[in-house]
This record gives C-alpha cells, structure tokens and sequence, in this order.
C-alpha cells in the first residue's frame, strides 16, 4: 500500500458528523427576578385597592350625628288605635281570601315601623308619604367604633303598578346604584333569615297605594295567615331557637295527657303556667351554659308561652314530620284563670322585645277600652300585667337570675300573688267614679299596693 508522505490518505466517504445539540437554556435570572417583583406589584396594588375600597366605605358609611334624632313617645290615642287594628284585623278571625281594606296615615304607619324596626337595631325611622312616591329616612345605631355610632339610611319607593317599587337607597354619604338594590334587599333578608317575607306578601297584599300622608292596603288573608305571619316575620335563627322551647312545651303537654292529668282528655290541652314555666326556663339555662346568649334564649321561652296563651298553635314552629304539631293547641293558665296568662306573658314578651314603658302602657289602655266596651277595668289584670312586665324586663337585664329563680318555681304563686281581691269588671263610670283617672290619688294608692305584692313574689322580686 502507497502511503502519503504525510500519513494515510483520507477516506473516499467520510462520516458525517453527529450534529450537535444544546439543551434549553434556562430564563435568564434577570428576567425571573423582573417576573417576581412584577407578580409581588401587583399583589400589592390589589390589595391596596381593596383596602382602599373598604376605608372608603367605612368613611363614607359610619356618621357621628344621626340624621332622625329623638324618640316621639306614644300617645294613648296610638295606643288604643294599635289595639283597635289589631282586633279587627285579625286573621284568626278573617274568612280566608275575603278581600279587605286597611288605610293608615303617615303617623300610623310610621310608629308600627319603629315598633318593628326596633327588634332588628335600635334605631328611629320616619316616613314622608306623598302622592305616588314614598321616603323612609332612618338612624341605626352602631356598635362602638371611633369613625361613627350611626348609620343613616334614605330609601325612596315609587308607585309602579299595584306595589311600589324600589328606587333609590342611600347608605351614610353612598348612594348605591339602581341595579344593585334589588340585590341587596334580597341578601338582606336572607340574611336576616326573612325570605318568607316576600312570598306573603305577594300572596296576601294584593295593592298598596300611595297617596299624600297615607297608606291604602288592599289585602286577602290566606287560610294559613297566622302560620305564615310567624314564618315570615321571625327571622332564621330566632325560628330555630323557638323551635326548642315548642317541642319542650308540646313534649310536657303529651306527658301530662298521657298522664290522665285533667282537662288533658279532648280537645285543647289545658296546664297550669308554673308546670310548664320551671322546665323552659331550665332548658333556657342549659343552653346558656352551653354558649347560647341567655337573653335570647328567655326571649324565646316568653315568645312561645305567649304563643299558646294567646290561643295560637305551635305547629308552625314545629318540624312537619313532629306528630305533636297535629295535636290539640296548648291552653294556659295562671290562678286558675285562662286570661291571666294572656295579660301576663304579652306584657313579659313586648317589655323583653321593645322595652318596659310600652308594655305598661298598652296593658293600661287595653284595660280602659274593656272599660268602655269588654268585660270592665280590673286592678288584677292590671296587677298580671304588671308582673308580666317585670319578668319581661328580668328576662334581659338579668337573664341568669331569672333563669335561676323561673326553674326553681313551684306554683303559681311564685310566678304571680294573689291578687283576687282586687276590683274588677268595673265600667268607665265605675272605674270614673271611684278613682277619677289614671294619676290620681286613689288610683296611685292602689298601683303602690299591686307593686308592693310583686316585690314580695319569688320570682319577681328586685336582683340583689
């Protein structure tokens, strides 16, 4: 073989080369940091919006003056006007689908709103009612923060078709715009647990028109009215509460009934308060100890005995499926008479509701109107509800005493002292006669004697 002089001589066909390849390369650091500084910006911005936003609201919300200042108190004119609605609007005695009227003036309809705005917030509201167009301007009282105790409201309703509607909503210095009103009034009410609300309301008010200083309603009661009132009207979780202390009341009642326990055989199941009374107020302390807000709970059990005092079945608070929601309603009584626990349990659950001077003033002027037209003034009812509102009053100011004394209770006469020999069934020239007017001398004497025997009872008497 001929070699080069300068070594072996290179192949005809050479290999190719294996082509080189280089792997990804990363991103450079710089870019990685510029993405990271990038991502923690606009994290921070956002947040800084948001916080932002939220002070805006908190500025623009809270105010330190109310915008409805004062407390207009009732007169005995509002009073007996309540009561007098009340009776002949009242759908345990409606005839289902009958169509009704009911006209208020401004002044009418805006204490009832305060009565029941007052068991959400404290608060004053008032109304403005005008040819087709209403506005409600209120003052809500807020928990204790340094930007403002107030929460001013300003809501405008206007005429459209038979309802009105919803047309402007001021919040503080914010106005909200139209399209979310509808949206926050319904979270409201869920919130609150009040979504029945509107489901009555559409089945039951058929026209509500505006007119200058007055309301027009044209309504028709369903057969389910009173069921559906209590549904609606309580909220969630005040519901539930209730439903407690309804099973409790309904469980007792079965056990006496089982019992041979008389008036316990047919119909309405009838139980002396003070059987009742000490297990519910120990449920009530149970619960409490457990966590629940005692207030609350005592407010439940006045709501519920006055329930069925009131001759007013328990059945809507009770679970469809709950076999004692088909038995007879629970009847109430207090020294013997059914009527005692209708004065004594109103006035505890509207004194623990809206406050004591209410409680007392509707029980005095219930009484002048029997004096006029029912069965005749009574110092004893008087004296019922009286005590009526001390337990109320105890029932919130000092609800754990209350809870202790009410489970230790025995008799009736723990709960209420003998007040028969108190005069009764007097007419108004009876009553004129013998003691002139509310306020007077004698009529004083006697009111001095009625809390001078509540003192002494067991569970009424002053916390130490």
């Amino acid at each position: 073989m001929i070699e080069a002089a300068h070594g072996p001589a290179p192949p005809l066909f050479p290999r190719p080369r294996p082509r080189m390849t280089r792997p990804p390369s990363a991103p450079p650091r710089r870019v990685a940091r510029l993405l990271a500084r990038a991502l923690v910006l606009g994290l921070a911005l956002a947040l800084a919006a948001l916080l932002l936003g939220a002070a805006a609201l908190l500025l623009l919300l809270p105010s330190q003056q109310p915008l409805v200042a004062g407390h207009e108190e009732l007169a005995p004119r509002d009073v007996e006007r309540a009561l007098a609605l009340a009776r002949r609007h009242d759908p345990r005695r409606a005839i289902p689908g009958v169509v009704r009227g009911l006209s208020l003036t401004q002044h009418e309809a805006e204490l009832l709103l305060n009565l029941a705005m007052a068991r959400l917030r404290p608060g004053r509201w008032t109304l403005a009612v005008g040819a087709e167009q209403l506005r409600l301007r209120g003052s809500l009282r807020l928990p204790a923060n340094p930007l403002g105790e107030w929460l001013n409201v300003e809501v405008e309703l206007r005429q459209a078709g038979p309802l009105p509607a919803l047309d402007a909503l001021r919040l503080g210095r914010l106005a909200l715009p139209s399209p979310l009103l509808q949206r926050l009034v319904e979270l409201a009410l869920r919130t609150e647990g009040l979504d029945g609300w509107r489901a009555l309301g559409a089945a039951t008010i058929q026209q509500l028109r505006l007119r200058p200083q007055g309301l027009d309603i044209v309504y028709a009661w369903r057969a389910d009215a009173p069921a559906q009132l209590i549904a609606a009207l309580l909220p969630a979780r005040e519901r539930a509460r209730m439903q407690v202390y309804a099973q409790r009341l309904t469980a007792l009642a079965a056990q006496q009934a089982s019992a041979g326990a008389p008036g316990m055989l047919r119909g309405p199941r009838v139980l002396p308060l003070s059987t009742v009374l000490p297990p519910l107020f120990e449920l009530a302390r149970a619960r409490s100890a457990a966590g629940e807000d005692p207030a609350l709970e005592n407010r439940a059990v006045l709501l519920v005995l006055g329930m069925a005092a009131n001759g007013l079945a328990l059945s809507p608070l009770l679970p469809a499926a709950d076999a004692a929601a088909a038995q007879p309603p629970v009847r109430l009584t207090l020294a013997g008479r059914g009527d005692f626990p209708q004065h004594y349990l109103s006035s505890a659950a509207l004194a623990a509701e809206v406050g004591t001077p209410l409680a007392d003033l509707v029980g005095l002027y219930k009484e002048l109107a029997d004096a006029r037209t029912g069965s005749g003034f009574s110092f004893n009812d008087i004296a019922a509800n009286r005590a009526g509102t001390r337990l109320g009053r105890m029932a919130v100011s000092a609800p754990g005493l209350l809870q202790e004394r009410a489970a230790a209770s025995r008799s009736d006469l723990d709960l209420l002292p003998d007040v028969s020999d108190l005069p009764e069934f007097m007419s108004a020239a009876d009553f004129q006669r013998r003691y002139g007017t509310p306020g007077s001398a004698d009529y004083e004497r006697m009111m001095r004697e009625i809390e001078a025997r509540l003192g002494h009872t067991p569970l009424l008497q002053p916390a130490p």
